[in-house]
């Protein structure tokens, strides 16, 4: 329903959206994304709800906020973004719980060793969201290893009670 999105703070903006493009052309990342800002809008203002809260789009966003910076309508699409991923993690979808568990092996792997290990992050989140693809994955894992393009280990920061202080602190004030 847009009327769930146009009620957010901004949301009515979108309703002045002229698609000029402004946003994916600012956007860098758009090359990556399933529809581009623009397309989002219009999708919006179509009723194309369950289509977009299943975007890889949102996931996608950097967060840069030059999309709003450029856009000649004042829309807040960085803003507006992050309401379609908490409208997609309440609901449960499944990019947003593939999304929650990169985030929770992440911050657990920094909680431990003071920052990100590739090696044991990727491990983790395949192995707890598509175990079978983390195996069809081992050939290429054994090569990048082979040539020495998946370290194993890593050192840890020197004041890692301090950073977990610090991880404790956002979770705190983030809900999670």
């Amino acid at each position: 329903d847009s009327d769930e999105v146009y009620r957010i703070h901004g949301g009515e903006k979108i309703k002045d959206c002229i698609q000029c493009g402004t946003c994916s052309g600012s956007c860098p990342v758009s090359w990556a994304m399933e529809e581009t800002p623009r397309q989002i809008f219009a999708m919006i203002r179509a009723g194309m709800r369950d289509r977009i809260l299943e975007s890889l789009t949102l996931w996608t966003c950097a967060s840069c906020y030059q999309c709003a910076q450029r856009c000649p309508q004042q829309i807040k699409i960085t803003d507006i973004m992050y309401m379609l991923k908490r409208m997609a993690i309440r609901e449960n979808r499944q990019r947003s719980k593939l999304a929650r568990a990169l985030s929770k092996h992440f911050v657990n792997i920094v909680n431990k060793y003071g920052r990100n290990r590739e090696t044991a992050l990727m491990t983790r989140y395949m192995l707890s969201t598509n175990p079978l693809g983390a195996f069809a994955a081992a050939p290429i894992a054994i090569n990048l290893r082979t040539h020495g393009r998946l370290p194993l280990g890593g050192s840890r920061v020197r004041d890692i009670e301090g950073l977990r202080k610090i991880v404790a602190k956002a979770q705190e004030l983030g809900g999670e």
